[in-house]
């Protein structure tokens, strides 16, 4: 039985903040925005652009607690966190530059393709990635 990634949990501080900035800064598109009164909370999912059905999902999830407060912006200890592949990587750099999107390493060229670290609105880092026909990211990719 083939498994795959369904959603991947990112906490937030503010669902509307988060949705704002996915869609306006990433051009994500917004998938699910449902409130669940049984718990006071939001299901609410982000896409990439472009992505299929069945492809995983962000899952914007609010702190519920001072300990998963401490997580905002620290999700990977610092490492990088996600990985947004693109096909064209100058095309987009240009485009979340444009957005004012901060990158924290400029784009550098690997043996498995082109790379640039940069910031979400909270400070987790995310590699954004066009990779080579190998398809494989390295053990020493985005090292922080």
């Amino acid at each position: 039985m083939p498994l795959s990634l369904a959603h991947i949990a990112l906490i937030v501080r503010d669902y509307d903040e988060a949705i704002a900035w996915f869609t306006g800064v990433l051009g994500f598109t917004l998938v699910a925005d449902e409130y669940q009164p049984e718990q006071d909370k939001r299901w609410v999912l982000v896409a990439p652009p472009g992505a299929g059905p069945g492809a995983a999902t962000l899952l914007l999830a609010r702190a519920a607690s001072p300990e998963q407060e401490a997580f905002i912006g620290n999700q990977a200890g610092g490492r990088v966190f996600l990985f947004l592949k693109t096909d064209d990587f100058d095309r987009d750099y240009a485009a979340y530059r444009a957005r004012g999107l901060r990158f924290v390493r400029p784009p550098a060229e690997h043996p498995y393709g082109k790379v640039a670290v940069f910031e979400d609105l909270y400070g987790n880092l995310w590699d954004l990635v066009e990779l080579a026909s190998t398809g494989c990211v390295s053990a020493s990719a985005s090292r922080p």
